[in-house]
C-alpha cells in the first residue's frame, strides 16, 4: 500500500505546523491540536510521532530514543514507521541528526542550533494533580495561578524533608508559564536552560503541544531554602566507557552482588568508546 510522504495527508500536517508555531511563539503554552489516528494505540508517543512527521523533510536525518536508548522496541518500530513513509537516513549519532525524537531523556551530547528535540508527552498538564478540571486548568494558566503546584512541592517537603519528584519536575518558561517538561529525570531538565535546539513535546492522547524555543529561559520550580536537586551521580562513572557527569543506570553484578552503572545514554556511550 502506498502511503503520502510522512504517513499523513497535506492538509493533515499543516495544520499541526500551525499549532506547532503558535506553541514556538508562546513558549510553555499547550496548544490544542486535532491529534490523528495512527497505526500505534495513543499513549506510545503518538504526539511526538506526528510532530516528527509534520516537519521531516526529504534531507533529515533522523535520530530515536527510548529512555536514552536507540534500540529499544518502541525506538526501533517509530524508526521503521517514518523512514517506510520517508525513505530518511536514520542515525545513531546525535550531533548528525537534524530531528531527535526521544522519551523519557533527552541526549548527554549537547544539541546545536538548527537542531528539533521532539519529546513524547503522557501528560501535558503540570496542573494535573491538583485540578482534574480542563476548564479549570485553562483558567489557572491564564490568571498565572500556580499555587497548586507549590503547594504540592511543599506538601512532599513535608511528608519527605525535600521534593520527591524523580521525573517530570514542573519548570516555568520564559517568567511565565508552568510546563511539564515530559518524563525526563530531572537531571534533564538543566539541559532545557537556553538550548540552541527547539525543544517541542507533544501529547497525542490529551491532544496538546508546546514548545521552548531555542535560547529560552527555563527553571525548575523550588523554594529559596530547598533549591533544586538533580540526580547526583558524583564518584560514579560508567562501567563501559568510564564517563562521569551523565546520567547512569544502576546495575547488580549477577556474580558479585556488587553495583556498578552504565551510560544511560547508549550512542553516547559507544561514541566515548570509540574516542578512546
Amino acid at each position: 500500500m502506498n502511503y503520502n510522504f510522512a504517513f499523513f495527508d497535506e492538509g493533515s500536517k499543516r495544520e499541526i505546523r500551525r499549532a506547532t508555531l503558535k506553541a514556538v511563539a508562546i513558549p510553555g503554552y499547550q496548544v490544542p491540536f486535532a491529534s490523528r489516528e495512527m497505526p500505534i494505540a495513543r499513549g506510545w508517543g503518538t504526539g511526538g510521532i506526528q510532530l516528527t512527521l509534520s516537519l521531516i523533510g526529504r534531507k533529515d536525518i533522523l535520530k530515536v530514543i527510548d529512555q536514552g536508548a536507540d534500540e529499544s522496541v518502541n525506538a526501533v518500530n517509530i524508526k521503521k514507521l517514518i523512514q517506510n513513509t520517508t525513505g530518511v537516513k536514520i542515525t545513531e549519532n546525535t550531533q548528525e541528526a537534524t530531528i531527535i525524537q526521544s522519551r523519557h531523556r533527552i541526549p548527554e551530547v549537547k544539541l546545536a542550533d538548527g537542531q528539533i528535540l521532539v519529546l513524547q508527552v503522557p501528560i501535558p498538564e503540570p496542573l494535573r494533580e491538583v485540578e482534574p478540571s480542563e476548564y479549570k486548568t485553562k483558567r489557572l494558566h491564564a490568571e498565572n495561578e500556580y499555587s497548586g503546584v507549590w503547594l504540592m512541592l511543599f506538601e512532599q517537603i513535608m511528608k519527605y524533608r525535600d521534593m520527591s519528584t524523580g521525573a517530570d519536575h514542573p519548570v516555568i518558561v520564559n517568567e511565565r508559564y508552568v510546563m511539564a517538561p515530559s518524563p525526563i529525570p530531572r537531571f534533564d531538565n538543566n539541559k532545557m536552560k537556553y538550548s540552541e535546539s527547539l525543544i517541542l513535546l507533544g501529547a497525542g492522547r490529551e491532544k496538546k503541544i508546546y514548545a521552548v524555543p531555542p535560547y529560552t529561559e527555563v527553571k525548575s520550580l523550588c523554594f529559596e531554602d530547598y533549591p533544586f536537586k538533580s540526580e547526583n551521580f558524583e564518584g560514579k562513572s560508567c562501567k563501559i566507557c568510564g564517563s562521569s557527569h551523565v546520567y547512569l543506570d544502576e546495575f547488580i553484578d549477577e556474580n558479585t552482588d556488587e553495583k556498578y552503572y552504565q551510560c544511560n545514554d547508549t550512542s553516547y556511550c559507544l561514541m566515548k568508546m570509540n574516542n578512546k
